[in-house]
């Protein structure tokens, strides 16, 4: 008897190991793999990207985390990201949706010249808020996590810009369609390149500079490449470029309840607040560097301003008009932009 109940308690043993199973799997961690186009060493990365994926995983109780690719590691080049993301290449991607020019139009109107806060926070949040109520459909194709835009955008050149006579003819790197449009505008000759390429561009004499704003310099090592950075007075400052946090929809939808809980709620306005650090206090930070190093940043007069604003208008007045081919009302989501920008400059002055 004792070898008979020995066998039977083997028996039930061996069948009440597949119902342990499922309660296994629930338990263990998701890993998610998030792709994106810079080094580790850069200021997004290790200020926004990073913080935010550890809080993911803090918040989730170890349950959601986050492998963090940087540098095109997973393969592809910037332009693919967010394809990799609609595919599965990757779970999660960062990229700029100007980064395949026209694709994503609506959200151009943030990129659009003289629309732009100076400071960052007031712009991720009226991109992400903007991007909540009109670009479902732009970027129906992912999830969403937030979208959001940079502070303000500089002029890194070798020669010195105090006019806009001292742009003719130069060949600066653009980040987005409407970046190049205004450039042109300008009078300079605007060459578009992902943001990686720019020290190869710039050693080999394909550019003369290019417009990217403080945080990104060091991971480039722009100031050991040009000696000058041109800033544009106050708020709207010339440019910005958008930039979104986005997953694989099916990824998104087939994770457990209260893992897509714990995403969610680090998505969205809560999101778009820690994307602003990169810029807001990096920013300063690298601009002090650069003006230490012997580097000339110069600010141009609120004339020169004024003039730079009218003759990049007309870039505006053009991408208005073409909105109606392209099935939207461009004057009511410029003047909603507008609104958004001055509501966050109110609360962040």
């Amino acid at each position: 008897m004792a070898i008979r109940l020995s066998r039977r308690t083997a028996l039930l043993g061996l069948g009440a190991a597949p119902l342990a199973r499922p309660a296994l799997a629930q338990d263990a961690a998701v890993t998610l793999r998030l792709h994106h186009f810079l080094p580790a060493v850069s200021n997004v990365h290790r200020f926004f990207i990073q913080p935010w994926a550890q809080k993911v995983q803090a918040d989730s109780q170890g349950k959601l985390r986050i492998q963090i690719f940087p540098a095109m590691q997973l393969g592809g080049a910037p332009p693919q990201l967010f394809d990799q993301a609609r595919d599965g290449v990757a779970d999660i991607i960062w990229t700029l949706p100007g980064n395949t020019p026209g694709r994503f139009p609506r959200i151009e109107v943030f990129e659009l010249p003289f629309v732009a806060h100076k400071k960052a926070i007031v712009n991720c949040l009226a991109v992400q808020e903007f991007a909540a109520k009109n670009l479902r459909e732009e970027f129906r194709e992912v999830h969403p996590i937030v979208v959001w835009a940079h502070g303000e955008g500089l002029i890194h050149s070798r020669r010195p810009v105090r006019t806009m006579e001292d742009l003719n003819g130069m060949k600066l790197r653009f980040p987005s369609r409407m970046n190049g449009e205004a450039l042109k505008a300008l009078g300079a000759a605007p060459v578009g390149m992902p943001v990686p390429q720019v020290p190869e561009a710039l050693s080999q004499g394909v550019i003369d500079g290019a417009v990217v704003p403080w945080e990104i310099v060091p991971s480039l090592r722009l100031q050991e490449m040009v000696k000058n950075h041109t800033e544009i007075p106050g708020s709207p400052t010339l440019y910005t470029a958008t930039f979104i946090l986005a997953m694989n929809r099916p990824k998104y939808e087939g994770l457990p309840t209260d893992l897509r809980a714990v995403l969610d709620a680090n998505s969205g306005a809560a999101a778009a607040r820690m994307a602003a650090v990169p810029w807001d206090e990096r920013g300063p930070i690298v601009e002090a560097d650069v003006k230490r190093r012997g580097n000339e940043v110069i600010v141009i007069s609120e004339a020169e301003k004024q003039r730079w604003q009218q003759a990049t208008k007309p870039v505006t007045d053009a991408w208005v008009a073409q909105s109606k081919d392209r099935g939207f009302d461009g004057a009511t989501l410029l003047a909603e932009a507008q609104e958004l920008v001055a509501k966050y400059g109110k609360t962040y002055a």
